[in-house]
């Protein structure tokens, strides 16, 4: 574990200890995920007061339960939904949700178990430009600085859409998060991290510092274990 990945984890477990202790989540076990939070769904809605959600047409969210509401949000608004399968273990490795053609409904078809019941799965040449990618954090700072659970996942999915084209900085990205996950300070950052540009909360929306985006991926960056993991990345790295 590098000097970067050891700092980002003291910041996490103080950041998950924190939502507990101040039951900002609706139950305990956070620590080691994307913690769910009291007033999801009111960021979502103040999320859909933005300009750029509302212009938007394609949008490319994360499965955690916490972005569940913006999830159900897109579908219910006939944006085109685009969601990774579970640690992209799948050669055709995201989720395609488009409104028009859904049998059961937003609400269902948003949840991670519903998404790989009805979606079409896609692979990244098959996909649209996106328009808005929404993550999930476990701390970010003003600058959009943010840390994840850790997995690295999140990091891997928006870089293969930046490699392609489909993410550049006309696309906004967002997380949603309670106040308590928003710090003053600054945040370890690795090469291969990209930033948010907005952060939204119950309460506010804070814009934060130029677009930060990785070109594409960083072979450097992921070990062996991960890319054998991935078969998209186990088939590049074959080639």
């Amino acid at each position: 574990m590098t000097k970067t990945d050891q700092d980002k984890s003291v910041v996490r477990e103080r950041i998950w200890e924190l939502l507990e202790q101040e039951h900002a989540v609706p139950e305990p076990g956070v620590h080691g995920h994307i913690p769910n939070f009291h007033g999801a769904a009111a960021a979502a809605e103040r999320l859909a007061e933005l300009p750029s959600w509302k212009t938007a047409q394609v949008v490319k969210a994360v499965p955690d339960q916490a972005q569940y509401p913006v999830r159900a949000m897109a579908l219910a608004a006939g944006k085109l939904l685009y969601m990774a399968v579970p640690r992209l273990a799948d050669p055709l490795p995201f989720y395609l949700l488009d409104p028009e053609t859904l049998p059961s409904s937003p609400a269902e078809a948003a949840t991670a178990r519903g998404a790989a019941d009805v979606a079409h799965q896609v692979g990244v040449d098959e996909m649209r430009p996106v328009d808005v990618v929404v993550c999930g954090s476990v701390a970010v700072n003003r600058e959009g600085v943010r840390l994840g659970k850790g997995a690295g996942y999140s990091d891997i999915e928006v870089a293969l859409l930046c490699e392609a084209g489909l993410v550049t900085d006309e696309t906004t990205i967002v997380t949603t998060v309670h106040h308590l996950q928003v710090v003053d300070e600054s945040l370890p950052e690795a090469e291969h991290d990209f930033r948010v540009d907005l952060i939204v909360t119950p309460d506010e929306v804070i814009s934060c510092g130029p677009p930060r985006r990785p070109p594409g991926l960083l072979w450097a960056s992921l070990t062996s274990e991960k890319i054998a993991s991935i078969p998209l990345l186990a088939s590049r790295a074959a080639t």
